[in-house]
């Protein structure tokens, strides 16, 4: 039984975590932290391929850190929390055997923005605002949130971010590169779960292998980064499931069917 995170499988491979705090408008105190992080573990434990993560409250995602347990901390007082389940939401979704979706129906900000970040793919509701306050506070980014929105949309916008402490839209991140999609208010979940979906019943290890290339390519250089790939690539491709899928695949090409109706159909065949 936990206070603030609830998690559900409505499909096979598929689960949601969803965090809700109106108490503190979904601000992360430490005890809530922990608990994300545990129920992030569980279900990448106990099956998940695709985990969603969501608000329960409306117009707030998940905002920055409670900057109660944040200064009790350093005054060495008692907090809701340790304080690692931080560090812990990062692990879990830096797993390859798990992708992320970050479900954002609302407002986020500062820790809960560098959550955002760390997941694999973002979908955003229109009215959402995303914001790196920490300038403002006078602490900073303290779980990647800057070097991996750098990443994600580039110096220039990042630092306007970061050294502002201004808000940008769902909208212009979609046209930066750091939101996949922006669906309507509400919206944010029933899309995300589709697309979780979707995806929990591609090939398991392929869906493993991709994202392990996708994060192994962001802490090396080009050549080794394309080396690593090709290793990953020998390996799956070698599998008894991949040779026989390669022959299925090829055979619906060469009966006519374009690349991009065949993948469109075996995308659909997911759904």
């Amino acid at each position: 039984m936990t206070d603030y995170v609830e998690l559900k499988r409505p499909h096979d491979g598929v689960a949601v975590v969803t965090l809700t705090d109106p108490e503190r408008q979904n601000n992360l105190c430490w005890q809530a932290v922990d608990e994300l992080a545990d129920a992030l573990e569980e279900a990448r434990t106990t099956g998940a391929r695709v985990s969603v993560v969501a608000s329960g409250l409306d117009g707030h995602w998940l905002e920055h850190a409670w900057l109660t347990d944040l200064a009790d901390a350093f005054e060495g007082k008692t907090t809701t929390g340790n304080g690692g389940g931080f560090f812990r939401c990062l692990q879990e979704l830096n797993q390859t055997d798990v992708v992320s979706i970050a479900a954002v129906s609302g407002d986020t900000s500062g820790g809960g923005c560098e959550l955002g970040w760390a997941c694999d793919l973002r979908v955003a509701e229109e009215q959402a605002h995303f914001s790196q306050p920490e300038v403002l506070i006078g602490v900073g980014t303290g779980i990647g949130g800057t070097s991996r929105l750098v990443r994600l949309i580039g110096r220039t916008v990042t630092a306007e971010m970061v050294l502002d402490g201004c808000q940008m839209s769902a909208s212009r991140l979609f046209d930066l590169g750091g939101v996949n999609r922006v669906v309507e208010r509400g919206r944010a979940v029933d899309y995300c779960v589709a697309w979780a979906k979707r995806l929990a019943a591609y090939p398991p290890d392929a869906l493993k292998m991709m994202k392990r290339m996708l994060t192994q390519s962001e802490d090396v250089g080009i050549h080794d980064a394309v080396m690593k790939d090709q290793e990953i690539f020998q390996s799956l491709s070698n599998s008894e499931f991949s040779r026989a899928n390669m022959r299925r695949i090829q055979d619906v090409y060469d009966s006519g069917v374009s690349i991009r109706e065949a993948s469109e159909r075996e995308r659909d065949a997911a759904n």
